[in-house]
């Protein structure tokens, strides 16, 4: 599943192409993708400018003036900006019709989709969508930190994995970069979130915000050509240090790296540097 530099890579890559532009039209090849798509998305969105594609956790908005597009990748979806012309593929559910700037062609937005986990919806102007309303503090600001983390975790008997990864408590801190964190702060995944410290919470979340800027920057751990008809996620994990590497020796200390399930999650840990 895409996760937090995933979609912030898709942000950067779509939001170029989009803002400023115009909505000619929004062509659903169904009627519903996780949920069914509301009728706004035909009937609100097009002629409207898209004035800002913002990214809040791992959703995706672009604001107009009469509301904004609420957009989730699922487990598989795609993004792609493409000339018109481009034929659309089994799993190519909708196309956003943009109009064209001066001196350059009208493009659409193509959300592909092959197992529909993702989805399409709403947002009115001046609302929160109930989808948005109880996420907790995005991890690359202030409002995020380690004094939160252990305020917040007092009490709490559940894995300090599954913990970081509740986005009411802070968003976007998915599978892979919660394993990633939690082996760089030296925190055994499966401790409880209560036996933390706070010395090492504050350090936990500091390697959350530096591994999510590092993955940010490389385009998270996924590759993806935004305006290339034939692009495709391609995954990398030759610079991730525990997460799908199971029973290979660890970077930093030669142990063998573990796997467990941790609330239906694969959680990969090394038993020598995680404690």
């Amino acid at each position: 599943m895409p996760e937090l530099p995933e979609v912030e890579t898709t942000r950067r890559g779509i939001a170029p192409h989009l803002i400023g532009r115009r909505v000619a039209g929004v062509t659903l090849r169904r009627t519903d993708l996780r949920w069914p798509i509301p009728p706004e998305i035909s009937e609100l969105l097009p002629g409207q400018r898209i004035e800002e594609v913002e990214r809040r956790a791992k959703y995706l908005l672009l604001h107009t003036h009469a509301g904004s597009a609420l957009l989730h990748l699922g487990m598989t979806g795609v993004l792609r900006v493409l000339p018109p012309d481009v034929a659309p593929g089994t799993h190519d559910h909708v196309d956003i019709a943009l109009e064209p700037l001066r001196g350059e062609q009208a493009r659409i937005l193509r959300f592909t989709d092959p197992r529909r986990f993702g989805c399409l919806l709403w947002q009115p102007p001046g609302i929160t969508h109930a989808l948005l309303a109880a996420l907790g503090p995005e991890p690359l600001t202030d409002a995020f930190n380690g004094d939160l983390l252990f305020q917040r975790s007092r009490g709490r008997k559940a894995a300090v994995k599954l913990f970081l990864m509740d986005n009411t408590m802070v968003v976007g801190v998915g599978n892979i970069y919660a394993s990633e964190a939690l082996f760089a702060a030296g925190i055994d995944p499966r401790r409880s979130a209560g036996a933390v410290s706070r010395q090492r919470y504050q350090r936990l979340a500091a390697e959350v915000k530096r591994i999510l800027a590092w993955a940010i920057e490389r385009g998270g751990t996924t590759l993806r050509d935004f305006l290339n008809p034939d692009g495709a996620p391609g995954y990398f994990f030759r610079e991730l240090f525990v997460y799908g590497r199971k029973s290979e020796p660890c970077k930093v200390c030669g142990a063998t790296i573990r796997q467990a399930l941790i609330g239906q999650r694969s959680t990969f840990w090394c038993p020598r540097c995680q404690k």
